[in-house]
């Protein structure tokens, strides 16, 4: 399988809201950048994270969502859905299914490697982001989550490079059924075991849920 990196998007915490009358800061709204850009360590070079406890890491390094799903969501939406400005993802793709990409496979992108791990689960700010309370739930609900990816060989990244799928665990673990048993049904649970490539902590959360 084969799909194109439409572009590459990073942001830098700032203000997007209030919440119980305090202002709220997030790097969720990022920009397309141009040329060749590094990815290097936990991050896209040019992005930052606002709350670390939450965000970022190794298992958060870089998050990609598929233009196909965008365009849904403008759709559903009736508005306009830019790569990057309202879900803050940092590779836009085409080509390449996010949503049912299988856990622990992997894309060669640009001179880069990087590893499919986690759903992303939203957190309140995706709401003031689209200035809509009710997005977490339809988010949910719609099971197009995206995915954050780790990087296993750092390099250089841009806008027209071949997404790649070089290697697919047989387990057959997807990010939608992560997303959607954390978010709508736990008794699927048990169904994400075999996919040791979740992050550690995760990955333990959910054996002991399962149980």
């Amino acid at each position: 399988m084969t799909g194109t990196l439409l572009s590459v998007n990073v942001g830098q915490p700032e203000p997007i809201g209030f919440r119980k009358g305090q202002p709220v800061g997030s790097a969720i709204r990022k920009r397309p950048v141009a040329g060749r850009v590094r990815v290097a360590g936990i991050n896209v070079a040019g992005d930052r994270q606002a709350d670390l406890l939450v965000h970022g890491g190794p298992d958060k390094a870089v998050y990609a969502y598929a233009r196909e799903d965008g365009d849904w969501w403008a759709s559903e939406l009736h508005r306009e859905i830019p790569p990057g400005e309202l879900f803050g993802e940092n590779l836009t793709t085409r080509g390449i299914d996010c949503t049912n990409a299988v856990i622990g496979e992997r894309w060669r992108v640009g001179s880069t490697l990087l590893e499919v791990c986690q759903p992303r689960v939203p957190c309140y700010k995706l709401g003031l982001r689209f200035d809509d309370p009710k997005m977490l739930k339809r988010f949910a609900l719609a099971s197009r989550p995206g995915a954050y990816l780790r990087i296993v060989e750092e390099g250089e990244i841009g806008a027209g490079d071949a997404i790649e799928l070089l290697d697919r665990p047989g387990h057959g673990v997807t990010i939608r059924m992560v997303a959607d048993a954390l978010l709508l049904d736990e008794t699927l649970l048990p169904e994400l075991l075999p996919a040791t490539q979740l992050p550690a902590p995760l990955h333990a959360w959910i054996e002991q849920r399962a149980e």
